[in-house]
């Protein structure tokens, strides 16, 4: 089964939580039109894998996506494992993995074990568009780890 997007978030104000809504819109070099972190910089859209927010649900926490203020919640991808460079296609979005975790900014719903600090992303937007729960998430490998297609490092089978 593919991955694909659970929800979709936006946040009004930083330092709270963001709250689901059903669509949004993602400019190229911006972010999501209308939260509070979309901008210039490497940090445009957050994300978040579903598989966290269920580890928080199993320790006894009341949690819903938005509420470590990721715009966008992925289930059946490990974000913590994609190197930096990853590039993700969704629709026709094409985010860029820049970094993997953060410090929390305020008061935290899992203080001790708080998902951002290891397992959330960030990602700059490479290509806009619109997105909706239930659309399909594909990894593309960084561009730095492909190799040219005429090269002397190739095996000899190859």
């Amino acid at each position: 089964m593919p991955a694909k997007i659970v929800a979709l978030c936006i946040g009004r104000e930083k330092g709270t939580s963001k709250t689901p809504v059903p669509k949004i819109e993602i400019r190229e070099n911006f972010g999501i039109v209308g939260d509070v972190h979309a901008g210039a910089g490497d940090r445009q859209v957050s994300l978040l894998d579903w598989e966290s927010l269920v580890r928080m649900r199993r320790l006894g926490l009341e949690v819903s996506a938005g509420d470590f203020a990721e715009n966008i919640t992925i289930w059946g991808v490990r974000l913590k494992e994609l190197p930096v460079g990853t590039r993700l296609a969704i629709g026709g979005v094409l985010l860029e993995l820049t970094g993997i975790g953060r410090s929390c900014q305020g008061p935290c719903v899992a203080p001790r074990n708080c998902p951002p600090q290891t397992e959330g992303a960030f990602a700059r937007v490479l290509s806009g568009g619109a997105l909706r729960s239930g659309d399909t998430v594909k990894i593309i490998r960084p561009t730095a780890a492909l190799l040219p297609e005429k090269t002397d490092l190739r095996p000899a089978e190859a």
